[in-house]
């Protein structure tokens, strides 16, 4: 398990088709065998990982992974 990944075992997973571009595909791949991750799982790494940095989705057990507090509106 790399840093800030979580195993998640309870929760039901979503099943959806997405399409991505061969050469996108082809990235993401390699970017997954680099890191000994599938396809698959490294889209729900980035996916995770993102909307945690925007602070958009908060879960237990994501100590040591930086979130940015979500942009506030200015009061005028």
């Amino acid at each position: 398990m790399k840093g800030g990944e979580i195993l998640n075992q309870t929760m039901p997973k979503k099943k959806f088709v997405l399409r991505l571009d061969d050469d996108v595909y082809d990235a993401l791949e390699k970017w997954a065998a680099d890191e000994f991750r599938s396809a698959n799982g490294q889209i729900e790494w980035i996916l995770t990982h993102q909307l945690k940095l925007n602070g958009r989705y908060k879960q237990l057990g994501t100590k040591g992974l930086k979130e940015q507090p979500p942009a506030k509106e200015n009061d005028q």
